[in-house]
């Protein structure tokens, strides 16, 4: 494909950007070892950190800024990072022999990211992911609106799993057999913001902005809020067309979700619980225990929706660009690969698309296992699961692609450069379950 020979080219995707109309912001960012207290153990479990916290730091900015992250790899191997989610320019995405070269052990590399679009957004490397992303490295970014709407608090909820050992350390054998026949490592802990089963505090009567993101390797949340109304306002980002209740929303590696909710104004004292119905039974992630008191003035605002950037009518004229069939094959540099279309990255099946043109894309899963496939550069609709029309008040950056589903999905590529899309279980993509989109005016 045209687009490959851009690879590793590090100033071939830089668009001219103008920052001067640009508050800027400056970040220190550094990955290196440490340790890290769990439950349950003695002793520290060894981990890979930013700047020695677990998660790492939460990135905070607003709408319009310009962010600037002065980033030093101090592990021992080589590293990138991604902000997932992000539009940004190219030559920023962290994806090590697209956008840029790996930074090597003791090098710095500054990320200038242009913050245009608001929502929840994470962090994390783009090298090794399936070990680096296991052992600690990633955390969560927020684009603020220039006019914050008056919510009570906010609450930020990353949901994490680790599959830890009888000491307490990490299980140090990464892209198992095992992992990569079935849908990657699960952990043995799940964590709340690096916490087991936190209690949270609330006040009667607030209403909270809770922000939901899934930074796991493998694992699919399926969170729900016992005895408490919670609506849908945001999905993977963005606003969602439409608000609605949250009563069954797969959340998959990547996917993040905004949610309104309403402490009850008598409710000083009880206990909610935020629980994970994916598996067979249910288990506690965290709870919100309502602190004793009279209850605060709820605020009363409507939310914020997002216009229908690209209704689902924009792709009744369009034919498939490209169907990607999801399976795995022996072969590989793991023994076990996963491919699109046969063929296991960097030898991928990419494709070229016209800037600003609809296009249709299919993932077609051949296996019995589940595979969250993510676009870099692009938000998308689902259009259709398995023939039938989908219908989704919002559009994404990750979709969920169950076994031997069919899957359509319409974007609209509007950011040039080579963007990558993949799975993000992450063990299926060091495994080869990973294609690029090249973008460019023809």
């Amino acid at each position: 494909m045209k687009h490959i020979k851009l690879l590793i080219s590090l100033t071939a995707c830089l668009l001219a950007i103008n920052w001067s109309s640009h508050a800027s912001e400056v970040i220190e960012l550094e990955a290196a070892k440490g340790s890290f207290k769990f439950p349950f153990f003695e002793t520290e479990t060894p981990v890979w950190h930013y700047n020695k916290q677990i998660p790492g730091p939460l990135i905070r900015a607003k709408q319009g800024s310009k962010l600037s992250v002065n980033f030093t790899n101090n592990l021992d191997e080589p590293t990138t990072i991604h902000w997932h989610g992000l539009r940004i320019d190219n030559a920023m995405d962290g994806v090590p022999g697209v956008t840029q070269d790996p930074i090597k052990p003791g090098d710095s590399f500054t990320y200038e990211l242009e913050l245009s679009e608001v929502g929840t957004f994470w962090y994390h490397p783009h090298f090794n992911n399936s070990e680096q992303l296991e052992r600690g490295l990633k955390g969560v970014l927020i684009v603020d609106e220039k006019e914050q709407q008056p919510w009570s608090s906010e609450l930020i909820l990353f949901l994490d799993d680790w599959r830890l050992q009888k000491d307490g350390t990490i299980y140090p054998h990464f892209n198992t057999p095992h992992d990569l026949m079935h849908d990657g490592r699960w952990g043995n802990v799940p964590t709340v913001n690096g916490k087991v089963k936190p209690d949270l505090s609330v006040r009667p009567g607030e209403r909270i902005r809770v922000r939901i993101i899934n930074g796991a390797n493998a694992r699919i949340f399926l969170p729900l809020l016992q005895g408490l109304q919670a609506d849908v306002i945001a999905v993977d980002g963005r606003p969602v067309t439409n608000i609605f209740p949250l009563e069954q929303f797969y959340l998959s590696p990547g996917n993040r979700i905004d949610l309104d909710i309403t402490i009850p104004p008598n409710s000083a004292g009880k206990t909610f619980a935020l629980v994970d119905g994916f598996p067979r039974n249910s288990y506690q992630l965290a709870s919100l225990t309502v602190a004793e008191g009279p209850a605060l003035k709820t605020p009363e605002f409507t939310v914020k929706t997002a216009g229908d950037f690209i209704p689902a009518e924009m792709f009744d004229d369009s034919t498939v660009s490209k169907t990607w069939d999801l399976n795995a094959f022996r072969g590989g540099e793991l023994g076990i690969g996963w491919g699109m279309n046969q063929q296991f990255w960097p030898d991928a099946d990419n494709v070229d698309f016209e800037l600003g043109r609809p296009q249709k894309i299919v993932f077609q899963n051949s296996s019995a296992r589940l595979h969250p496939m993510h676009i870099h550069g692009v938000f998308f609709r689902v259009l259709e699961r398995n023939g039938k029309p989908a219908v989704e008040p919002f559009t994404r950056d990750t979709v969920l692609v169950g076994p031997r589903e069919i899957v359509v999905i319409g974007l609209v590529p509007m950011h040039k450069g080579i963007w990558v899309a993949h799975c993000h279980i992450l063990e299926h993509a060091e495994a080869g379950m990973m294609t690029s989109i090249g973008v460019e005016e023809l």
